[in-house]
């Protein structure tokens, strides 16, 4: 049986106290903490690339290879805002602010920046 919706994100916000944690590691030892001491664009070239890999595999219709480069995705997203100084808390309470917004009138609203 599946998680429940509310385990479910539980579960994201586990992996990004996991990768808050790692950034104080040795980058020896932690996978993490090696690619938080990379700084911002080599977190950002990675996330990119990874995003890539998912985009190509949903493009092919292969589910399983899609869930795990969706994994690998969320993945270096939380590394990707550890690294940048956004908390996940941040981007949900962004969500929760556009909720209920036509995705039109919220892109409108943006301007051109």
């Amino acid at each position: 049986m599946g998680l429940s919706d509310a385990s479910k994100l539980s579960v994201l916000t586990e992996l990004a106290r996991t990768v808050e944690a790692r950034k104080s590691a040795d980058g020896e030892s932690s996978y993490t903490a090696s690619l938080l001491n990379q700084g911002v664009e080599s977190c950002a070239k990675k996330f990119g690339e990874e995003a890539v890999e998912m985009i190509l595999a949903a493009a092919s219709g292969n589910t399983a290879h899609t869930k795990a480069e969706a994994a690998d995705v969320l993945y270096h997203f939380a590394v990707l805002l550890e690294v940048s100084g956004v908390s996940l808390d941040d981007v949900m309470t962004e969500l929760e602010r556009r909720q209920g917004t036509s995705g039109h009138a919220e892109k409108a609203a943006r301007g051109k920046g």
